[in-house]
């Protein structure tokens, strides 16, 4: 199991130093929401801000997009440079043109589904990406509690990834902790992205070796 900490829950007052810490684990990668106010009703990280952190991290980054306007968004992160650039297919039209968009860039696309979202609506552009995100909280805020039929659209997903033997990771976000950890394993979740687990632990590695 992979696991993602989440930057959403991470203390922003000492932000340098929480990525600091972050650094000294084993993590695989650092979770960054960037919400705009308007597919989500929060809003969180701007192009500078995630520049700073990508200076600062050691780790790669997986940029989730929970936003309206994406061409507008990937504009602004492609020049970061993430391992992963993921948005949501709620929020876009030209899906297909979109990944294609990403990818030419040298980054790896990735495609998210909301709670209510179908994992059939990928059977289309699931050869195209290298991350699947099931959202098991409604998007917009950290601390929600888990959505337990996220687990029956994951094992489905597996199925359809295997029958077209296809390269693609499942990556799922929203009240993860070290209680709930070996369902997602069973379903055929690759990466866990946690945040309020991790950053509310008094020591980081050992909450993502709990979770691992």
């Amino acid at each position: 199991m992979l696991v993602a900490p989440s930057i959403l829950s991470a203390d922003f007052g000492r932000l340098n130093e929480e990525i600091d810490e972050l650094n000294k684990t084993d993590c695989d990668y650092l979770h960054i929401d960037v919400m705009d106010g308007h597919f989500v009703p929060n809003l969180t990280f701007g192009n500078t801000i995630v520049e700073i952190i990508a200076k600062r991290s050691k780790k790669p980054l997986d940029i989730h997009l929970m936003v309206e306007n994406v061409g507008f968004f990937i504009d602004y992160f492609i020049d970061i440079k993430p391992e992963f650039l993921s948005f949501h297919i709620e929020a876009e039209r030209h899906i297909n043109r979109t990944i294609h968009r990403i990818r030419d860039c040298g980054i790896k696309p990735g495609i998210v589904l909301n709670p209510h979202t179908s994992q059939e609506s990928l059977e289309y552009i699931l050869r195209y990406v290298d991350l699947v995100l099931l959202m098991s909280v409604n998007p917009g805020f950290g601390g929600q509690n888990f959505i337990s039929s996220t687990l029956e659209k994951a094992i489905k997903l597996k199925e359809m990834i295997e029958e077209q033997n296809l390269d693609c990771l499942i990556q799922m976000d929203g009240g993860i902790n070290d209680k709930n950890i070996n369902m997602l394993k069973e379903a055929g979740v690759d990466i866990a992205v946690s945040g309020h687990y991790i950053f509310g632990s008094k020591n980081y590695q050992k909450a993502i070796n709990l979770l691992r």
